[in-house]
């Protein structure tokens, strides 16, 4: 059986997630349950906490009663589900992390930049930007604090073979990064259908346990899920699968306190809200768990145009940013 870690000394901070603690310390886990738990990819207690009893009982081949008890015990040690005051939560929200996208227009119209915690969508047409800003927050993600980084690593799934490490080795060296540090620091899958790319979340936690994973890029969210969820009668089992990848994302926002950027793809179905005959793909299900939604959009070379079209706390807006060699730029 693998050692306890330490108890922890000092406050855990945004993120931390309480990831010190043992799975056999909690009640009614023992070494053959918590193997199991381990196996399915629940590690920590904040995993367990947020998980439902259906999930954890699968996993664990143990009864639902059983199951509930754990994740019960999960939640008081990992002091998950009380109340507390809006003054504590404001506090909270201070601590979190911001990654700048390289435009100050835009970091301005994002409340700072690229928050953690946070799914950020960034949706448009091909060839408004989507890739570059993922590629650009992924170089800007491992600058210092002071520079509007986070000294972090980047988990960074690729569903449509987009990744580029010449555009990493470009922005890089306009940030003053060594390029080969920073493609180091970017760990790069490619998803091949809806079901690698939900695995591979999984394993993404897995790797955010050894390394400071700050940022996670799914790039782009939909494009399997729509190709293999095709016509109306599978809409409701791609909904739902959606939906189950999404909170996957938020959960591993929360836990790591790392940011999470989701590009989308759009159709044809015009959309008032989005002030152009095009409509993200998703439905409510994206709008609904996307914290920041982003509509891009060209104008004239090199420019482009981003639009906040939806925040829990900023307002509606507009910024322009130019995509040239070094990166995202005003």
């Amino acid at each position: 059986m693998p050692s306890k870690p330490a108890p922890r000394t000092t406050p855990a901070e945004p993120g931390e997630a309480k990831r010190e603690m043992a799975l056999e310390d909690l009640a009614g886990v023992g070494p053959t349950t918590a193997d199991k738990l381990r196996e399915a990819g629940y590690t920590d207690l904040m995993e367990l906490a947020v998980a439902s009893p259906g999930d954890i009982a699968e996993a664990a081949e143990i009864g639902t009663a059983i199951a509930q008890k754990i994740i019960s015990e999960a939640r008081r040690q990992a002091d998950v589900g009380s109340f507390e005051s809006g003054t504590v939560l404001l506090e909270r929200r201070k601590k979190l992390g911001r990654i700048t996208s390289g435009s100050r227009a835009l970091d301005e119209l994002l409340g700072g930049g690229i928050e953690t915690q946070a799914i950020t969508e960034f949706a448009g047409e091909f060839g408004t930007g989507k890739t570059q800003i993922a590629h650009q927050v992924a170089v800007n993600v491992q600058l210092p604090v002071d520079q509007g980084g986070l000294s972090g690593e980047v988990v960074y799934v690729d569903t449509e073979s987009t990744f580029r490490p010449e555009r990493i080795v470009d922005m890089a060296k306009a940030a003053g990064i060594d390029p080969s540090g920073a493609l180091e620091r970017i760990h790069i899958a490619r998803a091949y259908n809806s079901n690698h790319q939900m695995l591979l979340i999984q394993k993404a936690q897995e790797l955010a346990r050894e390394k400071p994973i700050r940022l996670l890029v799914v790039d782009s969210l939909t494009a399997h899920f729509r190709s293999e969820y095709a016509g109306r009668g599978e809409l409701a089992p791609r909904q739902q699968l959606l939906n189950k990848h999404l909170h996957e994302l938020l959960r591993f926002g929360d836990t790591y306190n790392a940011a999470i950027i989701v590009t989308n793809q759009v159709s044809s179905r015009p959309d008032v809200l989005f002030g152009d005959p095009t409509r993200p793909i998703g439905g409510n299900i994206v709008a609904h768990a996307a914290t920041y939604r982003i509509y891009l959009r060209k104008s004239k070379p090199p420019k482009r145009i981003a639009r906040l079209i939806d925040s829990p706390n900023l307002p509606e807006g507009e910024a322009v940013f130019s995509l040239a060699t070094e990166g995202i730029r005003e």
